[in-house]
């Protein structure tokens, strides 16, 4: 108990006396907040990226892809394939057939309305049965395209980033004109960075005849997976990949959230370096000051680990005020933004919104306290080993 009662004095008293080192202490404060904000901000871009996909496929829908292929972009699909995989058992049904879209994907150039830059955007083909497939898809202006016209509908982050798809508004591709007729959104998930057409209608227009890149499709219920993809898999009149599409798209999304998070860590990582350097002569300033102090207090009897935890305390603590400034700023500035960014499957766009979560958060101050432990760890050893003889000498 005395040990401890020791170690509380004098981290309290340490505690009172940093406004008579204010100067040193925000320095060092400051310092470490960018080091923060820096990796909160970057890592709320993996993470906001990485919701768009997850949310962008329940257990229940598939989506169906020539064998081989990773992405839409290289997959190819015949209509007597297409008819194969409507028909086999798991889709579910309606009066109307299975719940079921082959769609065509193809990239656009649209300028980007922050700079004008172009951009390349998707451009799906999918049948009407594509809105029932997805589920989450809501139209808050317009209305849906009508079969066998040049007509588009577009997703709310599409809509917001890219020049030309105003509703109402006629876009050029190549020699076809289309007329934006509605506006999209799908609940946060990645079909709203995209542009949809009447499959039939865009196939023409780029001479695709009866070739489909993919297949979508909703199932009688998640555990309908199984047997949906084995009755594809072992058809011999068949070579597709069968994924359930969340697991696609979060195979779509592993890519660019593992190189934001590297570059995110490695520039944190940087900056922490010198907000280290920064805590350390802060902390080794603070025990300079009051050498003599900690000489009495270890003549007094005081420990030597009652006067390094005291030192430390006082490191973590300018080191959490910082973390949890830097945090509070990050999560004001970055947290909803929207951005777009390359989906390097595809090579398109995807509008996200940053996140910062609880997790970041928590991550963020985990980070603070490690740089208060490491800038104050060797500044509280050497007060705790200074002399006793010596720093009574001191001036």
């Amino acid at each position: 108990m005395n040990w401890l009662s020791q170690i509380v004095s004098i981290a309290l008293f340490n505690l009172r006396t940093i406004p008579e080192r204010k100067g040193a202490a925000i320095s060092a404060a400051f310092g470490i907040a960018g080091v923060v904000g820096v990796l909160v901000g970057v890592l709320a871009i993996a993470e906001g990226f990485r919701r768009v996909m997850s949310v962008s496929g329940t257990p229940d829908l598939a989506i169906v892809l020539r064998s081989g292929a990773d992405s839409e972009m290289t997959s190819g699909l015949s209509r007597d394939e297409v008819r194969l995989i409507t028909d086999a058992p798991g889709i579910a049904r309606t009066a109307l057939g299975a719940v079921a879209s082959a769609e065509m994907f193809v990239i656009i150039d649209l300028p980007k309305r922050s700079t004008g830059t172009p951009a390349n955007v998707p451009l799906r083909g999918v049948d009407l049965a594509a809105f029932d497939v997805r589920g989450n898809i809501t139209m808050v202006q317009g209305r849906r395209f009508e079969p066998g016209k040049n007509e588009i509908v577009v997703g709310t982050g599409a809509a917001r980033e890219f020049g030309g798809l105003d509703l109402g508004k006629d876009l050029r591709v190549g020699q076809n004109v289309w007329t934006v007729v509605g506006i999209f959104s799908a609940n946060g998930a990645v079909a709203e960075s995209e542009v949809w057409a009447d499959g039939a209608v865009l196939r023409q227009a780029y001479h695709r005849g009866e070739n489909f890149q993919s297949v979508y499709a909703r199932l009688g219920s998640p555990a309908a997976f199984e047997e949906f993809k084995d009755a594809l898999t072992t058809n011999p009149q068949l070579k597709v990949k069968v994924s359930r599409l969340s697991e696609f798209y979060a195979e779509q999304s592993t890519m660019i959230t593992q190189f934001i998070t590297t570059l995110g860590v490695f520039i944190a990582a940087l900056m922490a370096l010198g907000a280290l350097f920064g805590a350390l002569n802060t902390m080794y300033s603070a025990v300079a000051a009051r050498t003599r102090e900690i000489a009495t207090l270890r003549a007094l009897g005081f420990g030597s680990a009652p006067l390094i935890i005291s030192v430390l305390s006082e490191s973590i603590a300018l080191a959490l005020v910082g973390g949890a400034f830097g945090a509070a700023v990050s999560y004001m500035v970055f947290n909803g933004f929207t951005a777009t960014t390359m989906n390097f499957q595809t090579f398109s766009q995807v509008t996200f919104a940053f996140a910062v979560t609880p997790r970041l958060l928590m991550q963020a101050i985990i980070w603070a306290a490690a740089l208060g432990l490491l800038g104050g760890i060797f500044p509280a050893i050497r007060a705790a080993c200074l002399p006793i003889a010596q720093g009574l000498r001191e001036s």
